[in-house]
């Protein structure tokens, strides 16, 4: 009976461990990354819902269900432990890795960005200049035309309005 209660005081002590290192997961993504307040809301319920998953399912399994004091009480010192001893060197290594794929990444980026902005001013010059050259004479096209209508409409009723006169 004893030994069975010192190994769901572990099994819990584990539990505690491995909430601390989700929580250390999310707050990793939220050091590396801005993310707005509502994903943060978002980020924060699937934390609780994790968590309450680990915890639930422990007890199902492995106690069959029954709640007893001594679970909570390992879960809190196991997650005391992680965040006292093993959450620093984590975030810390974390991070680390986080900001060199970074400067990786950028470094990448901005490598492909120099034949990748060379390529794009190609296509405009070949395609983008040509097409609005077009599109703005067959504007100004327009707009003269309008311009020409629009005068002779006006001559038209000025000549109407002169014929009304005369008849009467």
């Amino acid at each position: 009976m004893i030994y069975t209660q010192v190994q769901l005081f572990f099994i819990f002590l584990i539990n505690g461990l491995l909430i601390g290192l989700l929580f250390d997961f999310f707050r990793i993504s939220r050091k590396a990354m801005k993310t707005a307040d509502f994903i943060t809301y978002i980020e924060d319920a699937l934390f609780w819902v994790l968590t309450g998953f680990i915890i639930l399912y422990s007890i199902f399994t492995y106690n069959n269900g029954e709640i007893r004091l001594f679970m909570f009480l390992a879960i809190i010192l196991g997650l005391l432990i992680y965040l006292t001893f093993i959450s620093k060197i984590i975030l810390s290594i974390s991070l680390g890795i986080i900001n060199v794929i970074k400067k990786i990444l950028g470094t990448v980026f901005n490598i492909i960005k120099i034949p990748l902005h060379f390529f794009m001013k190609m296509i405009k010059k070949l395609f983008l200049n040509p097409i609005s050259f077009i599109i703005i004479n067959i504007r100004n096209y327009f707009t003269k035309s309008f311009k020409n209508f629009s005068n002779i409409l006006k001559k038209v009723k000025i000549s109407n309005k002169f014929v009304k006169n005369t008849k009467n």
